[in-house]
């Protein structure tokens, strides 16, 4: 079963594409293709295993924390 944060869009509202993208709906963006194979559990790899964004939004959906916080947040003094 493939990861129930990805969708395929077709464009957003500053381009669109010939053929249908990967989109994860945690982040809002667009992937790439080789984390939609991961998203897809496609060579032996499962999203609920492999993948920290799907780990971190399912984690962040039991404690209530808001996930573009956590993906997001970076040390400005790095």
């Amino acid at each position: 079963m493939s990861c129930p944060l990805l969708e395929y869009r077709d464009g957003d509202d500053d381009r669109s594409f010939d053929v249908a993208r990967a989109y994860c709906t945690a982040v809002d963006a667009f992937v790439q293709p080789m984390r939609a194979d991961v998203c897809n559990d496609r060579y032996a790899l499962d999203h609920a295993e492999h993948c920290e964004i799907y780990r971190e939004h399912t984690d962040d959906a039991t404690t209530g924390v808001d996930a573009d916080d956590v993906l997001t947040d970076v040390d400005e003094d790095a």
